[in-house]
């Protein structure tokens, strides 16, 4: 599937983002002895799976839109659009919960924290990607 260049300029900010968490969690281990290298990695791991379906779920979005404009029926369109959105938002859980049960067993928090602030990464990528498109015009 082609992805439009908003799409990839999210995508590329959403990479961007995750190695800036990425960098801060390694500076904040050298900077405060009570953090591990291994709360950093788990950290890492965390905001790189969350990025990655992050990535992922602007795909799915882009072709839950170019399919719903397909449609011929409006209503079937609208189930489509409601199904997709309850698809991603319950990939988004699976992980979290797969995060919260990794730092469960291992006792180390770090991934947990590195997949919540990996959900910011979407977050983040909207704004920069709408003040990029402002400036432009």
């Amino acid at each position: 599937m082609k992805l439009t260049i908003t799409s990839k300029k999210m995508i590329f900010v959403i990479g961007i983002a995750a190695a800036v968490f990425s960098a801060g969690a390694f500076i904040l281990c050298i900077v405060l002895p009570s953090l591990t290298l291994t709360e950093a990695l788990l950290f890492t791991a965390g905001v790189l799976l969350m990025a990655l379906l992050n990535a992922a779920k602007i795909c799915l979005l882009e072709r839950t839109v170019k399919k719903t404009l397909e449609m011929d029926e409006p209503d079937f369109g609208k189930n489509y659009v409601r199904i997709q959105y309850l698809v991603r938002y319950f990939l988004t859980a699976i992980v979290m919960l797969g995060a919260g049960l990794i730092g469960y067993y291992t006792q180390h928090t770090g991934i947990i924290l590195g997949a919540v602030a990996g959900i910011f990464t979407m977050q983040i990528s909207v704004i920069i990607v709408r003040h990029m498109k402002q400036t432009d015009e």
